[in-house]
């Protein structure tokens, strides 16, 4: 606040005035001081005066959707190694809408957290850079965003995608259908490569209209995945990028009448309790939300020249029921119709 006098040519009262809206200020000097605050990157803080010498023992959570069970384990993670070291938690839910994720950036500086970890929406990178510059720590979980080298904590979503479209084609599909999100999040186009690099490895090309894009939330997971089952010919097999995804796309299925993996073999990204539930469960790649969480926690409160620049943590493939071998049925009166073996 002495800084932003002095550059506003105020008294300490005056700034004071101003951010507290309370008392009587021109509108020249409030424009003054507004002026001057913005310039040195001020924000004001309910702790005051001498805030630099405390602690708000507080960490800033921003994830995507706080009903998705993946995040909901992620922040318990968080939550849990919070604890143990003596801080709390401030959890924000951007609905990967860029200008909800400005401002809940805004909330926290101005909360003066002592570390932000968050599901980045690939946006708002001044923003983060303002944060940063700040003396916020900033650690990023699951994705990055080109032109910030913050340090991050990741999966190797190519891998655990490729790994389950090569599962599909050694069972002998070749019409597999694709699931995605947008391309502007690095965890869509990662999975998305691995969906294509297992084709390139077995000699196949991706059939475009096999692979639709959405966004990574419930509102149009569905239309996506009627997109992808209406296209002529139906896929014989679905990956799904990730479990809201793919929740959408057993509606959609059963919708149609079909039943998995009977009419169609299905794969997803994330084990997640009704991935194990459904009959038959679920074939998934699971991620350790909940480790994940707990190394964001650490990484965020740990000194920035400690700080490892990227962790990457091994995903596990779960081979369950939902996806069986694949034979092209037989033409009609060439005998018995081509038996189907159960996976």
């Amino acid at each position: 606040m002495k800084d932003v006098a002095e550059a506003a040519g105020v008294g300490l009262g005056t700034v004071s005035r101003v951010f507290a809206n309370q008392g009587s200020v021109s509108a020249s000097t409030r424009a003054r001081v507004e002026a001057a605050a913005e310039q040195l990157d001020y924000r004001p803080s309910a702790l005051g005066r001498g805030l630099k010498s405390q602690r708000t023992n507080n960490i800033g959570l921003v994830v995507a959707d706080i009903s998705n069970n993946f995040y909901g384990e992620f922040a318990e993670g968080v939550l849990a190694q919070a604890k143990t070291m003596g801080m709390h938690v401030i959890v924000c839910a951007s609905g990967e809408n860029e200008a909800s994720e400005r401002e809940y950036i805004e909330v926290l500086i101005e909360q003066r957290v002592e570390g932000i970890v968050a599901f980045p929406t690939g946006t708002n990178a001044d923003s983060w850079r303002l944060a940063q510059k700040l003396g916020i720590p900033v650690v990023f979980a699951d994705r990055t965003v080109a032109g910030l080298n913050f340090p991050t904590v990741l999966v190797d979503n190519a891998a655990g995608s490729r790994r389950l479209t090569e599962y599909l084609l050694a069972l002998g599909h070749r019409r597999i259908g694709y699931l995605g999100g947008p391309l502007g999040l690095t965890t869509a186009s990662e999975r998305e490569k691995g969906f294509y690099q297992a084709h390139t490895e077995h000699g196949l090309q991706v059939i475009p209209q096999m692979v639709v894009r959405g966004r990574f939330t419930r509102d149009t997971a569905y239309a996506s995945a009627l997109r992808l089952l209406d296209a002529s010919p139906r896929p014989t097999a679905l990956v799904a990028a990730n479990n809201v995804l793919g929740e959408a796309a057993l509606a959609a299925i059963h919708d149609h009448g079909l039943q998995v993996p009977e009419d169609i073999s299905m794969v997803m990204f994330d084990d997640v309790p009704w991935a194990r539930l459904i009959r038959p469960a679920m074939t998934v790649i699971a991620q350790p939300a909940w480790q994940m969480g707990q190394a964001a926690a650490r990484t965020v409160v740990t000194p920035a020249a400690d700080q490892p620049r990227s962790q990457v943590v091994p995903t596990e493939m779960i081979i369950r029921g939902s996806a069986r071998p694949w034979h092209e049925p037989r033409p009609a009166g060439a005998g018995r119709s081509a038996g189907r073996r159960s996976s």
